[in-house]
């Protein structure tokens, strides 16, 4: 009855989602949703924010002079995310995805020097962490500059720059601080954070700690009743995973309206799944505006043309990086400058949630391949098949690994997560599990009836421990003579 009474008591949630967001972007307008803020803190926090000054720009001009209408729009949706009647938050997260040259550290700072101004809770901690010592450095000197020009004096008067520890004292609000540091565990210590900035996150996305430390971070904000959280980053220049990939979906799925109960804010510049799809359209530079917000300002079209025929030079994985990171063009099989040849055909026929019986069903023949390795390597096993009548190619798969794997190949561990997260991966703990669940597999397909009597399993001869055990149990001749 307890849980009852809390759930028909918890404030509603407000409607996150923007279907309209393609429209916006194309009108110049950020891709967030008409909220019902409460403008006078909205328009307190654009007040503060358009006369923080940029230090590493000609003239040194205000954000106020020189800053685009999104980020204004952005201001207002992270300090008029309240309930007018209650002061409730109403908005704790805000994931954005933005181009590099966007100006998003600079920004970035902005944000969080906005939130000291008007921050009043004493000892509240204001973080931001970057995934390496440059990304948080320069952060750090942006807001030290924001408060060395302020004309009125009244920043350098309440805030004190500590160089050593890149952290700012508020001298007003006792004990409350800004701490500027590099992602790592040490950020969770200290009281809890009032404001957590998290800056380029797709860089976290191989850090197998970085899930568990961002939820150190953002669960104990909830007895922080002001208290936000944000992401800023640019697309991976590697497929995403991890906290990355956990994230980015999330946040398409609140866009898209598909995620209803988490109040987080999608802000994400980028193109459709469709447009992504459409090599033309993205490569074609008169597009690359609609992603690029602050395109005039800190980034330039007639540039990034000359800057990406350079990279043409230096082969196709640097235009791959370099899309992702200019375009956010998301990097999949058909990015990869490395991949096998036949990898374009394999996605052209992909048939999402094919399952092995409906691949048996449908098939005249399948074939079986199996690739081992170490305890630290992936056991793969694929069936393709020929469908009846169309003679098109069916293909379904399946990988395993021991749980020793995540530790020696912590590089990797993310994006195994996210495969066992998938159904794709097994994680096993008992050696032998693999074989044992391989097996029953290659009995399937053997109670079909759809192998040939030859060649029917291909294996790769390096590392084959105890596969031809498993097939021979399976009922599978594994003669040298019939091994392909």
């Amino acid at each position: 009855m307890g849980s009852d009474r809390q759930l028909a008591t918890a404030p509603s949630l407000w409607d996150l989602s923007c279907p309209d967001w393609q429209a916006r972007m194309a009108a110049g307008r950020a891709p967030i949703p008409d909220l019902p803020l409460d403008r006078e803190r909205a328009n307190r926090a654009i007040e503060a924010f358009k006369k923080l000054r940029i230090f590493n720009v000609p003239g040194q001009p205000s954000f106020g002079e020189v800053a685009p209408p999104f980020i204004f729009d952005l201001v207002a949706a992270i300090f008029g995310a309240f309930d007018r009647e209650t002061g409730e938050r109403m908005i704790r997260g805000y994931f954005e995805l933005i181009p590099k040259k966007n100006a998003k550290t600079t920004y970035g700072a902005g944000i969080i020097m906005t939130a000291a101004i008007l921050n009043k809770r004493p000892r509240a901690r204001l973080i931001f962490t970057g995934p390496s010592h440059t990304v948080a450095r320069e952060a750090y000197e942006q807001a030290k500059g924001m408060i060395s020009l302020d004309t009125e004096g009244y920043l350098q008067k309440r805030f004190h720059v500590r160089d050593h520890e890149q952290t700012i004292l508020d001298q007003v609000v006792r004990g409350t601080e800004i701490s500027i540091q590099t992602f790592s565990a040490s950020i969770v210590t200290g009281s809890v954070p009032s404001c957590v900035l998290i800056d380029e996150i797709h860089l976290l996305g191989k850090n197998p700690r970085a899930a568990f430390i961002i939820q150190q971070l953002t669960g104990g904000m909830v007895s922080v009743p002001e208290a936000f959280w944000m992401m800023i980053t640019t697309q991976s220049g590697e497929a995403p995973a991890g906290v990355f990939k956990e994230n980015l979906q999330v946040a398409r799925g609140i866009r898209d309206g598909r995620i209803k109960t988490v109040d987080t804010l999608p802000i994400l510049y980028e193109f459709s799944e469709k447009q992504q799809k459409d090599k033309a359209f993205w490569q074609d530079p008169a597009n690359w505006a609609l992603v690029n917000p602050n395109h005039g300002r800190s980034t330039f079209i007639p540039r990034l043309v000359k800057d990406l025929a350079e990279k043409r030079e230096k082969g196709e994985g640097e235009v791959r990086i370099w899309f992702s990171q200019h375009a956010n063009i998301e990097v999949g099989l058909a990015m990869h400058s490395d991949r096998w040849g036949g990898a374009d055909y394999w996605e052209a026929a992909a048939e999402p949630g094919l399952t092995l019986a409906a691949l048996l069903e449908r098939s005249e023949v399948v074939t079986i391949g199996i690739d081992g390795g170490g305890l630290d390597d992936l056991l793969g096993f694929a069936v393709v098949g020929r469908e009846k009548g169309s003679n098109r190619k069916l293909l379904w798969n399946r990988a395993w690994c021991h749980e020793i794997a995540l530790e020696r190949r912590q590089e990797i561990a993310p994006l195994l997560r996210d495969l066992e997260a998938a159904g794709e991966l097994t994680i096993v703990k008992e050696l032998g599990d693999d074989m044992v669940e391989l097996q029953l597999l290659v009995e399937q397909c053997v109670d079909s009836g759809k192998l040939p009597e030859k060649n029917a399993v291909g294996v790769d001869g390096a590392g084959l421990g105890e596969i031809p055990e498993a097939l021979t149990a399976a009922g599978i001749n594994t003669e040298p003579a019939q091994q392909m």
